[in-house]
């Protein structure tokens, strides 16, 4: 069994709890919302991205709005479709949730996300992602393609 260093990556990131995070989970996964998954009854926040929140409207490249959380979930949802889904735990929220990298078959689901635009990096806890974000928002890919409120800012009222 490897060792497990506690360090605050995400959000809701709690270096207090008492809990270190399990082994790898494989299994059949339920996509919650475009950053969230649920693997064999364990909710996982995906690590260092932030996907729009499932009611939160956008903009497409045409000014129309759309629902770009739900966007974003079903993009997930669709990438992985019946896969199994394999999450390597770095840390655990206050929420209880665990915070991962996932993939499925080979590819790495945090990185898809942000590299398509349906997810940002969430520079706040990690700079890991940020290359594909760039090229997400130089190519006009998902969110990038229009106008939207950064997930975070929509969650404190910037509607």
């Amino acid at each position: 069994m490897g060792t497990y260093v506690w360090i605050s990556l995400d959000r809701e990131a709690d270096p207090s709890a008492s809990r270190l995070p399990p082994a790898a989970l494989v299994g059949k996964a339920s996509v919650i919302d475009g950053d969230t998954l649920e693997v064999r009854g364990q909710r996982i926040r995906l690590h260092g991205i932030d996907a729009p929140e499932s009611g939160q409207v956008c903009q497409d490249e045409t000014g129309r709005d759309y629902r770009c959380g739900q966007a974003a979930a079903t993009a997930l949802s669709d990438k992985i479709g019946r896969r199994k889904v394999s999450c390597v735990p770095n840390a655990t929220d206050r929420y209880g949730r665990i915070i991962a990298v996932c993939v499925a078959g080979k590819e790495n689901l945090n990185r898809w996300l942000v590299e398509e635009g349906w997810a940002i990096a969430y520079r706040r806890f990690s700079s890991e992602w940020v290359p594909q974000e760039m090229g997400a928002q130089a190519a006009g890919r998902g969110l990038w393609a229009g106008r939207f409120v950064e997930p975070e800012a929509w969650r404190r009222g910037s509607r």
